[in-house]
């Protein structure tokens, strides 16, 4: 087995990648924030995703996180002390490494253990196929935060689960547990926590035996499928507004936030 890890700051944060058996599996290590992801590992993981394909002999990508955490998504301490203009330009990054993890021409299973939330949940959306293990919550609380739902990642949510589903996501910010998720779609494999590695690996060497064509082929075609659907707006709506610095002060202070601004 060939390992690579790509150490990316003082505390312990980590990208993990490994090659074994036609499998490329990618770690997110960050057990102190929950795998939570800095600017900097958003970056690695493009990276990484990218190397994935120089190796021929890869013929499935894996991503999980470490421990009992999928990700908590995107550090949301770093974003406090930058301008909205500088958070709207990060989301964006972070945006085009999850657009670049779902467009790889391979297919890509998810493997959540604990919380994926907000970005984090995008992030296993990216992926074609999401194994949870019976301890898995999914959420997205952006409304605590004051981000707002960008198109790309509400059309992926509105597309596996529906509108209904996805405005509950938002709307409650409430975590779905294991179950629940499995039974809306969001995970299309539910196993014990304790067989989640071992589950992981067998499906992982299921799909890597297929057709490399044939596996390319209806993953483009899904795709041009999802593309083609029509889209209501007219517009893209940004990742951040108003309320997000006091969401993000809220978060640091460890407090409510107090959201005053309406809608325009």
């Amino acid at each position: 087995m060939q390992v690579r890890t790509t150490r990316l700051e003082a505390e312990d944060a980590k990208i993990i990648y490994q090659e074994t058996a036609g499998l490329a599996i990618i770690t997110i290590h960050r057990p102190q924030a929950k795998n939570a992801l800095t600017a900097n590992m958003w970056d690695e993981l493009a990276k990484i995703a990218q190397q994935v394909l120089e190796n021929p002999k890869n013929k499935v990508l894996i991503l999980r996180g470490s421990g009992e955490n999928f990700t908590a998504g995107s550090d949301i301490k770093e974003f406090n002390a930058i301008s909205l203009d500088k958070a709207e330009e990060a989301f964006l990054h972070m945006e085009k490494t999850i657009s670049t993890i779902e467009r790889l021409p391979l297919p890509t299973i998810g493997v959540i253990n604990g919380p994926a939330m907000g970005a984090g949940l995008e992030l296993a959306l990216a992926c074609d196929i999401r194994i949870g293990s019976d301890k898995a919550k999914l959420g997205i609380p952006v409304g605590k935060l004051g981000i707002t739902l960008n198109n790309q990642f509400a059309k992926r949510l509105v597309q596996l689960v529906g509108p209904a589903t996805t405005k509950d996501l938002v709307f409650t910010g409430r975590m779905f547990k294991a179950e629940e998720a499995f039974k809306l779609g969001l995970l299309n494999y539910l196993v014990a926590e304790k067989d989640l590695n071992k589950y992981m690996i067998r499906m992982g060497k299921l799909v890597a035996g297929m057709s490399p064509e044939s596996l390319l082929a209806v993953k483009q075609s899904v795709q041009e499928c999802l593309d083609s659907a029509p889209v209501l707006w007219q517009e893209s709506t940004p990742f951040v507004g108003s309320d997000f610095a006091e969401g993000c002060r809220a978060f640091v202070e460890k407090r409510q936030p107090q959201f005053t601004r309406q809608p325009k």
